[in-house]
């Protein structure tokens, strides 16, 4: 399905623009390429599509070590943080003035029921979350994507936050990649 895309001069800017890495996200917003964010949105979508849905079947519901999240409450978890990273952007870009409290993951983990949710439901919610986060970037003009917006303890531009959502998405699919992948039957791997 293709992606439709609007004009927009907000989304031109690239990552190069940010004017401060924010200390803890800049680990997130250095694993994407200096690139157009709309760009960046839009890859971010395709990688989400190009899964091997396969490949995650046959790992199901393994972990890599005790404690660890299962690939299905790692694609939760990402959907969960966009919608988070989403309100926070809202509030600083229309300066509504709410500092955002900071939230527990695991405690969000544990209490999802992603493990009981198919990987199409996953992915699709992911996918569909992720077109919506594009689409208010793409709203954004030059202007708001540099506003500062603070919460917790950390302050970064909008412009960081978006890129600090696709970064987000490349870690954990890193991590499927190199530390579930082996967990699939060597024959799955296609």
């Amino acid at each position: 399905m293709a992606l439709h895309t609007y004009p927009s001069h907000s989304c031109k800017m690239k990552k190069s623009q940010i004017d401060i890495l924010p200390e803890y996200f800049d680990y997130y917003i250095n694993l994407n390429e200096d690139i157009e964010l709309g760009t960046a949105f839009d890859r971010s979508v395709e990688e989400i599509d190009g899964l091997n849905l396969h490949l995650l079947k046959a790992i199901g519901l393994r972990t890599y070590a005790e404690g660890k999240w299962t690939v299905h409450k790692i694609i939760q978890h990402l959907t969960d943080w966009e919608r988070i990273w989403c309100y926070r952007t809202i509030v600083a870009a229309r300066k509504e003035g709410t500092v955002p409290e900071g939230l527990e993951q695991d405690i969000m983990a544990r209490n999802s029921n992603a493990d009981e949710l198919t990987l199409e439901q996953l992915l699709t919610e992911l996918r569909t979350v992720r077109i919506a986060t594009k689409a208010m970037f793409d709203s954004f003009n030059m202007d708001i994507l540099q506003t500062n917006c603070r919460f917790y303890t950390y302050e970064m531009s909008v412009l960081a936050i978006g890129f600090s959502i696709i970064g987000h998405q490349l870690h954990h699919f890193k991590v499927i990649d190199e530390k579930y992948r082996p967990l699939a039957p060597a024959h799955q791997d296609n």
